[in-house]
C-alpha cells in the first residue's frame, strides 16, 4: 500500500482506529510530518488534537545514542544503566538535558502558541507519526505521555519496518501500523508526496483543529509538492561482513564512478535519514553508496558493542572486500564517509591497506577512538564539525594532528551543532562530502 501524502495516510489510519470513536481519546502528533497524518485522524475520531513535543537525551560526544528524554511540564526519563556504561556524569547530564529543555520550549512555543496543552492524565493518548524507521522518538513520546498520567497509550503510524514494530510493541498499550513492508528503504518510499512539513503549517493544523475556531475539520491546504523518488539501481542487498551477514542497501547510479560505504555512530542504523540525505546527494554526484548495519540486532542490544571501535572498523574492511566481490563492484574505487563513532570505524579501517581506500569523510566524529591507528591511515581525510560542537571540535583537531601519513583536511561548519539540525548545515555537508569524493574517488573505476 503506498499513500498518495500525509492526508490520505490519515484517513487510511483513521478507518484502522474506528475502534477508539466514544473513548475519552487526546491525539498527539509528534511534529512535523506526524502533524497532517494525526489532523485527519483527529477529525474522524472527533477528538482533540495537540502535539506531543519530545527531546532525546543524547549521551555527550555521541547524541544519536539517547540516556533518556524530556517532555513538556518537566517530565524527565533518564535510562540509568545507559548513563553508567557510557561514564555520563551528573554535571554533563545537567548540561545535556538544559540545552534540550530550551529547544523543547522553544518548539512548544512556536507551535502552540499561547494556547495551553491539552491535558492527558486519565485519558487515552493516541500517538501518531507519518512513520516510524528506529523508534527512539515514538519510544520516548509513549514514555513521556505516560509520565503525564496517560491512562492507556496508543502508537498509530501508517508505515514502519516490521523489526521497529516488535521493538516497540512493549513500549505501548497498543500499536497500529498499516504496512510493515520488508525490506524497508524510508519512510517517504511509502509516499508519492513526501514532502516536508513546515512550522507554518504545524501551526495552522492546530489552530483548525481547535474547538473553538470557526471551520475546524476542513482541508485546510493543498497538496504540496510531490517528494524525489528512490535512486535507480538501488536494492537491498545481505552483506558478508566476515561471516556475519548484515542487512544493507547499495545503490549504483547509471556510470558511478566509485562508491560510499557509510559507517554511523552508535544509537542509529543504516535507515538514518541524515545519511541516507547524504547517500542521495553523492548519488547525484555519480557515485554508488552503500548503507549496511555494523552490528545484528542481538549485539546492538549490549551497548558496549557500539563502542568496540576495533569490531566495528573490521565489519567494515569485511564490507569493502563484499562490495567488490557479492557487490558486483570490481575494481571501484572505495571510501567511507563515518558519523559520529563510525567515523572512527572508518579511520580504523583505512588503516588496514588491504582496504585500499581513496578517501574517508567524518562528519560529526569521534577519530579519537581510533586510537593508535591514525598514525597509520595514508588515506586524505576530511573532518567536518559543527560550530557549537567544541568539544568534538577540540577531538578532532588533535586527531588532525596525529594523522601526519595522510592528507587531512578540518572544516568547521559555522553555527552547526552536533547533529548538523540548523537550516542548511547538512547540506553543507552533503556538497562537502560529495566535493571530497569526486576529487579522491575518480570518475572510474581501476582497469580490469
Amino acid at each position: 500500500m503506498r499513500f498518495r501524502d500525509r492526508r490520505d495516510a490519515g484517513r487510511r489510519l483513521a478507518a484502522a482506529l474506528s475502534g477508539l470513536r466514544g473513548e475519552d481519546v487526546v491525539v498527539l502528533a509528534l511534529p512535523r510530518g506526524g502533524v497532517p497524518v494525526a489532523y485527519e485522524v483527529a477529525c474522524a475520531l472527533g477528538a482533540p488534537l495537540d502535539v506531543i513535543v519530545v527531546r532525546k537525551l543524547g549521551v555527550p560526544y555521541q547524541p544519536e545514542l539517547g540516556m533518556g528524554a524530556i517532555g513538556e511540564g518537566g517530565v524527565r526519563i533518564v535510562n540509568d544503566a545507559i548513563v553508567r556504561a557510557a561514564g555520563v556524569t551528573q554535571g554533563q547530564l545537567a548540561e545535556v538535558e538544559r540545552r534540550e529543555r530550551e529547544e523543547l520550549e522553544r518548539r512548544a512555543r512556536r507551535f502552540r502558541g499561547d494556547r495551553p496543552a491539552v491535558p492527558v492524565a486519565g485519558r487515552t493518548a493516541l500517538i501518531v507519526d507519518d512513520g516510524i524507521a528506529t523508534g527512539s522518538t515514538a519510544r520516548a513520546a509513549c514514555q513521556v505521555a505516560r509520565a503525564h498520567g496517560a491512562r492507556r497509550v496508543v502508537l498509530a503510524a501508517p508505515v514502519a519496518p516490521p523489526d521497529t514494530v516488535a521493538r516497540l510493541r512493549g513500549d505501548a498499550d497498543e500499536l497500529v501500523c498499516l504496512e510493515q513492508p520488508e525490506p524497508f528503504h524510508a519512510i517517504g518510499q511509502w509516499y508519492d508526496d513526501f514532502s516536508q512539513t513546515t512550522d507554518a503549517e504545524v501551526v495552522e493544523l492546530l489552530e483548525r483543529a481547535a474547538p473553538d475556531v470557526p471551520g475546524a475539520g476542513r482541508d485546510p491546504r493543498d497538496p504540496p509538492a510531490p517528494a524525489r523518488a528512490e535512486p535507480a539501481g538501488q536494492r537491498e542487498v545481505v552483506v558478508d561482513a566476515g561471516g556475519t551477514p548484515l542487512p544493507g542497501t547499495l545503490a549504483v547510479p547509471p556510470g558511478a564512478g566509485g562508491v560510499v560505504l557509510f559507517a554511523h555512530g552508535s544509537g542509529s542504523s543504516r535507515l538514518s535519514p541524515r545519511n541516507r540525505y547524504v547517500a542521495g546527494v553523492l548519488h547525484r554526484a555519480g557515485l554508488a553508496t552503500l548503507l549496511f548495519d555494523l552490528l545484528t540486532p542481538a549485539e546492538e542490544r549490549d551497548r558496549a558493542n557500539v563502542f568496540d571501535v576495533g569490531r566495528l572498523g573490521s565489519r567494515l574492511a569485511a564490507a569493502t572486500a563484499w562490495v567488490r566481490t557479492g557487490g558486483g563492484l570490481p575494481g571501484a574505487h572505495v571510501g567511507y564517509f563515518g558519523a559520529s563513532t563510525g567515523a572512527a570505524a572508518a579511520l580504523w579501517a583505512a588503516a588496514d591497506p588491504a582496504t585500499d581506500v581513496r578517501a574517508v569523510v567524518s562528519r560529526g566524529g569521534r577519530p579519537d577512538l581510533a586510537g593508535p591507528r591514525l598514525a597509520e591511515v595514508r588515506a586524505p581525510t576530511l573532518l567536518v564539525v559543527g560550530g557549537r560542537d567544541e568539544v568534538v571540535l577540540h577531538l578532532n583537531e588533535q586527531a588532525r594532528a596525529r594523522m601526519r601519513s595522510a592528507p587531512v583536511e578540518l572544516v568547521v561548519v559555522p553555527g552547526a551543532s552536533h547533529l548538523f539540525e540548523e537550516p542548511g548545515a547538512l547540506e553543507r555537508v552533503a556538497v562537502l562530502a560529495a566535493d571530497w569524493f569526486a576529487r579522491h574517488l575518480g570518475a572510474g573505476r581501476d582497469p580490469g
